[in-house]
């Protein structure tokens, strides 16, 4: 049997799989012999998040938990790109690696899922949320400080199941995620942005590959979605000024308007106690520059302790 052309890296998860699945379908739909089934090789790889499963993130470790072991077979030349949900990626890549391609953003929004109440408004005082986001976490604290929020790990099908069979009363999953997996059936109601701020480029599957390889690369950017490379843009470079991490809650959405980008971006202490906002507006062509100067002004409100946070504890349910 001939080698394939293409050998894309990703996780194992049912939503890493549709993830993969949706570049391959893109690429065979502009390059025809990508479209054959052999042309295209699939390789799973597991990564540390996926093998720890009794800590939370951030006490293990943060981001790169689930993209380390992907990125060293990706410089290794084991596979020819990458595929991440971008949220996971932190904001410094490997040398030798870039984000080069990203497809149309899907739904960036928070789903609140819960069999107990219709929304977060209605949850009793009291009730059990669970969520690994430390993000998630504090602005649900920021707005139900009556609320208990308890460690929740797995992949989507895993987190379902414990919400329906117990004990948490409610949890919060990306919109995206739950569309892809053809789950949305699942969604009580939509957080709106101004309660429940999404992660820095949730919502974007992103393609990373090798600089120094000039094939893949123009592949990659016959499918790359403009708008989002630079909400992308925007959010990271916020990200990257904050030095983000899952251990600091930091949330950001940008959105484009005709040739105009706004951001608006939050950074909120884990307990939902010390919330600060920043907004701002301008050229798409300017999108890594507002994100720089919207992390200025964050940075400047909270002062340098704000960062200063210790590692969150905690047994996952």
């Amino acid at each position: 049997m001939a080698a394939p052309i293409l050998r894309i890296g990703t996780r194992g998860s049912p939503l890493a799989l549709a993830q993969a699945a949706a570049v391959r379908r893109r690429l065979g739909e502009v390059v025809p012999e990508l479209a054959h089934e052999s042309a295209v090789e699939t390789v799973v790889i597991r990564t540390t998040g996926d093998r720890i499963r009794d800590r939370t993130l951030a006490a293990i470790g943060g981001k790169g938990l689930f993209t380390k072991e992907i990125e060293a077979a990706l410089s290794e030349r084991a596979i020819d790109l990458a595929v991440h949900s971008l949220k996971d990626v932190p904001s410094l890549v490997p040398e030798g690696l870039a984000i080069v391609c990203h497809l149309p953003r899907a739904d960036p929004r928070d789903a609140f899922l819960s069999r107990k109440a219709p929304s977060l408004a209605e949850l009793p005082a009291g009730a059990l949320v669970g969520t690994a986001s430390l993000r998630r976490q504090a602005q649900l604290l920021h707005a139900r400080p009556d609320l208990q929020v308890v460690p929740l790990r797995g992949n989507v099908d895993t987190r379902l199941r414990k919400l329906a069979e117990g004990p948490i009363d409610a949890t919060l999953l990306a919109v995206a995620g739950l569309q892809r997996l053809g789950a949305e059936s699942a969604i009580t109601a939509i957080l709106p942005p101004e309660l429940m701020l999404p992660a820095p480029a949730q919502g974007t599957i992103a393609v990373e590959a090798r600089t120094d390889d000039r094939r893949v690369l123009d592949l990659l950017a016959l499918i790359d979605d403009a708008p989002t490379a630079a909400c992308s843009a925007a959010e990271r470079a916020l990200l990257a000024a904050l030095d983000g991490s899952c251990r600091t809650p930091i949330a950001a959405l940008a959105q484009i308007d005709g040739d105009r980008l706004t951001l608006r971006a939050r950074i909120i202490r884990p307990d939902g106690r010390e919330c600060h906002d920043a907004e701002r507006a301008g050229a798409i062509g300017e999108a890594a520059a507002l994100g720089r100067s919207a992390a200025a002004e964050l940075r400047a409100a909270a002062g340098a302790q704000f960062f200063d946070l210790p590692i969150p504890r905690g047994t996952p349910v």
